[in-house]
């Protein structure tokens, strides 16, 4: 008699690094050409070693402007808006703004702690189980973790940016 397969799947928060330099690279192209910030002191800097991201330039209102390009990139590359975290906000020199963003990769315990609590709630017959920086769910039934993924997708206080990978 054949033993029945199990099938699982990875939830994790990691960031494609390379896509969200194109991304930035897109937004400065874009802010370059903009009507709107001809003359204006701007700065996108992202630096992946630190993963951080600093926005900055004359005032709160173009900051926003920057910050929707970025996301529109990111959005555009399958990135997650909510890989970006304020982290602050100052005046810098030449009564310019700098905000700082925390780029998040990667799911906090407490998070982790509540995708799994969320999961054995809804009484699945799956298993489900921390791994490092990943949660790891499987099943002998590939729809019972198609049905999971509905559940964490739905989750509305998780701020990670969930990736769903290594479906096997």
């Amino acid at each position: 008699m054949a033993k029945s397969k199990e099938h699982y799947f990875d939830i994790s928060a990691k960031l494609d690094f390379m896509e969200m330099k194109n991304a930035i690279e897109q937004a400065k192209k874009e802010v370059k050409n903009r009507f709107d910030f001809k003359g204006v002191d701007v700065e996108i800097d992202l630096n992946d070693k630190a993963k951080v991201l600093s926005l900055s330039s004359s005032s709160d209102s173009k900051i926003d402007a920057l910050k929707d390009i970025v996301i529109s990139k990111m959005i555009k590359r399958g990135l997650s808006p909510k890989s970006l975290d304020e982290v602050k906000k100052e005046g810098i020199s030449g009564g310019n703004i700098k905000v700082v963003y925390k780029i998040v990769d990667t799911i906090s315990k407490e998070e982790a702690k509540k995708i799994v609590k969320a999961i054995k709630d809804a009484k699945l017959k799956v298993n489900v189980a921390i791994q490092g920086e990943e949660i790891r769910v499987s099943s002998k039934k590939i729809d019972l973790l198609q049905e999971t993924i509905k559940i964490v997708k739905n989750l509305k206080d998780i701020n990670a940016p969930l990736t769903f990978g290594n479906f096997k």
